[in-house]
């Protein structure tokens, strides 16, 4: 999906090189498949039509790591909760009812 990213370190011999494939558009995905000794990131459609890609001998990658962007629940949820711990698992509106102990 949008925001989707690959990075893939590859040794060129002097000094290794970054590249990086992304999602630019909404609906986008980026895939990775690794044959017969060549790495292969593709930015895809959703109709399954490949944008672009980039190949790399195998041998050659140092490091391919992918970066999911945050989706729905779960880039939501841990300032939820975090606002639950405070509040003392009131939720974010509070409670009219005052914390036992008088809460002063």
């Amino acid at each position: 999906m949008k925001g989707d990213r690959v990075e893939i370190v590859v040794d060129t011999g002097a000094a290794p090189l970054t590249y990086e494939v992304t999602a630019t558009r909404a609906g986008r995905r980026v895939e990775t498949a690794i044959r017969r000794g060549v790495v292969e990131v593709a930015e895809i459609t959703r109709g399954g039509t490949v944008v672009r890609t980039a190949r790399f001998m195998s041998s050659r990658v140092l490091a391919l790591v992918e970066h999911p962007a945050p989706r729905g629940r779960e880039a939501n949820d841990a300032p939820r909760a975090a606002l639950a711990a405070r509040d003392g698992g009131r939720g974010a509106g509070g409670s009219a009812t005052p914390p036992p102990g008088g809460g002063r």
